[in-house]
């Protein structure tokens, strides 16, 4: 296509006059795009992959940063765990509370001498099959004290939880979780009912409400009955010595005062345990504040990771925008020399290829958008990934849609308007 044709078939309300208007600049590029289309759609492509990745990418980041938030929440907040300490037999050393050294009384002076702590629970565990009429499933039990539903942020959702006769008395009680109650029940009310946990028999007489799914699988997965009750009834009198406890958590009133607790807790046990100086503890102490918050803290890292890997698409659709655009000017020397000839000045030409541009670019954006938003909800129906999506993020990439244009279609722009009109009518294109 010649430039003397280009120039009379593509700007019919421009002819007449000297001035083009807004609307003339949006005319005409439009006209330019839609001639060159293939190439438009190939130069849009970059823009297009850069706004969808970015949408995709932030919307899993986010999500997954939400599935935390979640998680912190039904761990409990401010929140410390003491497990026994580690075996040693030879060379190999056991995991975090293969040795019984926390009891009872350890739980007790916790509570009277560390006044940061709110609530402390001691619980032992165990797995076994529970039995309902003909329906069983194989779960774990956690044997606790009255403190462990405020320490690890459990609520019921419907019966009532254990009174002190019930602790006192080893009664053979549980509080079921959900997952139990659809196993075993399917669906109906369970409280009241008998169910056999091993070879004893319970009294339902409560269900936790859901918490799904934690960092060591399914939280609902569990019934809990009293610590004494777990002793002598599913423990057995050889699984642990007397007043023996697994583990201790604890739920400290201010967030400021984890680390003086902490200190604290470590310095009573190891007085109480007798453990000399610079000798090992015989406990493990975690702070499952601190260890969420790490995990947190790296989730938003590979957010921003992710974001910027997928901001460099963007990038490159620039690129490809402003590359092409200036090939565009070199095509159309003749062209832009009539129109300067004919009155045309340096800011209308300027403005006529940042137009085409900005269109590019926000076209490529619009279908981004609508491939980011289906993108993220496939990867969330096929993928099983965690996805949030948020106008805001929709917003970002319609803001990155339109700085694209702008900043990779000025200097092409620029240098077409600071083309010579006597040398651009010379040039033989």
């Amino acid at each position: 296509m010649s430039s003397e044709r280009t120039l009379s078939d593509a700007w019919p309300a421009a002819r007449t006059r000297r001035h083009a208007g807004f609307s003339d600049i949006v005319e005409m590029a439009v006209f330019a795009v839609r001639g060159n289309w293939m190439r438009s759609v190939l130069t849009a492509l970059g823009v297009i992959i850069g706004i969808a990745a970015v949408i995709v990418m932030v919307s899993v980041g986010q999500g997954t940063q939400r599935e935390l938030d979640r998680t912190i929440a039904n761990l409990g907040s401010n929140r410390l765990e003491i497990w026994g300490g580690a075996m040693r037999m030879g060379g190999v050393r056991g995991g975090a509370g293969s040795i019984s050294s926390l009891t009872d009384d350890d739980l007790a002076a916790i509570h009277r001498e560390v006044p940061e702590v709110q609530y402390a629970a001691a619980q032992i565990r165990g797995g076994t099959q529970v039995v309902n009429a003909e329906t069983n499933w194989n779960t774990q039990w956690v044997g606790m004290t009255a403190d462990y539903f405020e320490t690890n942020g459990w609520q019921l959702e419907s019966g009532a939880r254990f009174d002190e006769r019930d602790y006192a008395s080893a009664a053979k009680v549980a509080i079921i979780g959900k997952t139990v109650r659809e196993k075993l029940f399917e669906g109906s009310d369970p409280v009241g009912a008998s169910i056999r946990v091993g070879r004893v028999p319970f009294t339902v007489v409560g269900v936790l409400k859901s918490k799904g799914q934690g960092p060591f699988g399914d939280q609902d997965d569990l019934i809990l009955v009293p610590l004494e009750t777990a002793r002598r009834r599913l423990a057995g009198p050889m699984a642990l010595p007397p007043g023996a406890v697994m583990s201790i958590s604890m739920g400290i009133a201010r967030a400021r005062d984890m680390a003086s607790a902490e200190r604290q807790v470590s310095e009573l046990l190891r007085q109480r345990h007798r453990i000399a100086p610079g000798a090992e503890d015989d406990f493990s102490l975690r702070n499952l504040t601190e260890m969420v918050s790490a995990r947190t803290q790296t989730t938003r890292l590979m957010s921003l990771l992710l974001g910027a890997v997928a901001s460099i698409s963007l990038i490159v659709g620039g690129i490809g925008i402003m590359n092409i655009m200036l090939v565009s000017v070199t095509e159309r020397i003749r062209e832009i020399g009539l129109r300067m000839a004919v009155g045309a000045g340096p800011r209308e030409i300027q403005w006529q290829f940042l137009a085409e541009a900005m269109l590019i670019s926000l076209a490529g954006g619009a279908i981004g958008i609508a491939l980011g938003i289906g993108g993220a909800l496939l990867a969330e129906k096929f993928g099983a990934l965690p996805v949030a999506l948020d106008t805001q993020v929709i917003l970002m990439a319609t803001g990155f849609a339109v700085a694209t244009g702008l900043f990779f279609g000025y200097y092409p722009a620029h240098k077409a308007s600071r083309l010579d009109p006597i040398e651009a009518l010379r040039h033989q294109g």
